[in-house]
């Protein structure tokens, strides 16, 4: 059955961060993963950097026993997304369902949100001026560590654009387990 290979990657409609995108959909795709990709509307997605994502199928019409992990890529519209309910349900709904479960840049902060990082380790996007990320994973009972990507049982978070080959190759082990 095809949804042994499908992954859902979700993006913010606007504002998603292109490499974060990108770069683990064409990691999942080489290593033959189906990569869907999902957001709060249908149509063409921009990147903060320009790029474009065809949405064909919005969050709320997600069946979640179709696909074999989900991801929630970061970017500043993401920022704006961290308090979505179907985004935090999904995650939610996913990690019920013992599913792979990826995160980067800020997303990681919408599955703390969601309670799934509790008890968890997990990285998050932060600069010398900005730990608001750090403070909301610790809010929710996750312990912050500062790596590029960590992984806690079939969670796994990284912790931006530098990351983004790793986070996608570490996703494809993780799959083929």
């Amino acid at each position: 059955m095809t949804e042994d290979k499908k992954i859902l990657i979700v993006i913010a409609f606007n504002g998603f961060q292109d490499e974060e995108y990108f770069v683990p959909k064409e990691v999942l795709e080489k290593a033959s993963f189906i990569v869907e990709t999902t957001s709060t509307q249908e149509g063409m997605a921009k990147g903060v950097e320009g790029g474009e994502a065809i949405i064909n199928i919005k969050v709320d019409k997600i069946q979640i026993e179709d696909y074999k992990a989900i991801i929630f890529c970061g970017g500043s519209g993401m920022i704006e997304e961290l308090n979505n309910e179907i985004f935090l349900k999904l995650a939610k709904d996913f990690y019920e369902e013992k599913k792979l479960i990826g995160a980067i840049c800020v997303a990681p902060a919408l599955l703390a949100k969601s309670g799934i990082l509790v008890n968890k380790q997990a990285t998050v996007w932060s600069s010398s001026l900005n730990k608001d990320y750090i403070k909301v994973l610790e809010e929710h009972g996750a312990t912050y560590k500062d790596d590029s990507v960590v992984i806690s049982e079939n969670i796994i978070t990284a912790n931006g654009p530098e990351a983004v080959r790793d986070f996608g190759q570490r996703i494809v082990n993780l799959l083929n387990k």
